[in-house]
């Protein structure tokens, strides 16, 4: 029972401890000029769940639920959305070339068809954030419509 009382406290001093590593915040107080949302006629529907659904991990306004002050949840969320910001960037979505553009809006178009995103992980927590079959077909059609516009 000794044992176990001392693997325990080690372990609570090992919690309390990783709370002080610091936490990289993806929060902006602005919207770029080069926002996916702003350079594009971006139908309402299409705009409130593009925000729902993809810009907490794909762009630099991240809104952090409150578990997200938790380590080593923080991390963990940290991660993700340094990794998903490098797939795509809706923020900086007016620096990439056209092919470039053309090549994201299909791998949404792609990802969407397939369930691939949003992660379930994400909408796990975020039912929301899910999509239904008709905001499926919406998203893919306006998406293949920008596509092929550009």
């Amino acid at each position: 029972m000794k044992i176990f009382k001392i693997i325990a406290v080690v372990l609570l001093i090992a919690f309390v401890g990783i709370q002080f590593l610091p936490k990289q915040i993806n929060e902006s107080q602005t919207t770029s000029k080069g926002d996916f949302l702003v350079v594009n006629k971006v139908p309402a529907n299409i705009k409130n769940k593009l925000q729902t659904s993809c810009f907490d991990c794909h762009s630099n306004n991240t809104n952090y639920p409150w578990y997200s002050k938790i380590q080593p949840v923080a991390k963990f969320l940290e991660n993700h959305v340094i990794d998903g910001k490098k797939e795509l960037n809706f923020s900086e979505w007016d620096s990439l070339s056209v092919r470039r553009k053309k090549s994201k809006l299909k791998a949404i178009v792609n990802q969407i068809k397939d369930d691939e995103m949003p992660l379930n992980s994400y909408t796990i927590i975020h039912r929301n954030a899910k999509f239904t079959e008709a905001e499926k077909q919406e998203m893919i059609e306006w998406m293949t419509q920008k596509r092929d516009s550009l």
